[in-house]
């Protein structure tokens, strides 16, 4: 039992730190363009919109590759 919670425990932080890494250029991107606006905001102020905005762009390219 305790090997199959440190598995899960170890299988969510894995896909935390993949969260984080793949969200991060969107986020990074924001802060940049949030600062030049004024607002000053952080990393983790900006993650949220940055996470929106990864799934904005996942999304929207999904659609660009079909079968034949």
């Amino acid at each position: 039992m305790f090997r199959n919670l440190l598995e899960s425990v170890a299988g969510l932080a894995f896909i935390l730190i993949v969260f984080l890494i793949v969200t991060f250029p969107a986020t990074w991107l924001l802060m940049l363009f949030l600062g030049n606006l004024g607002t000053g905001l952080s990393y983790w102020g900006a993650l949220p919109l940055g996470i929106l905005v990864s799934a904005l762009i996942g999304s929207s390219s999904s659609g660009a590759y079909t079968r034949t």
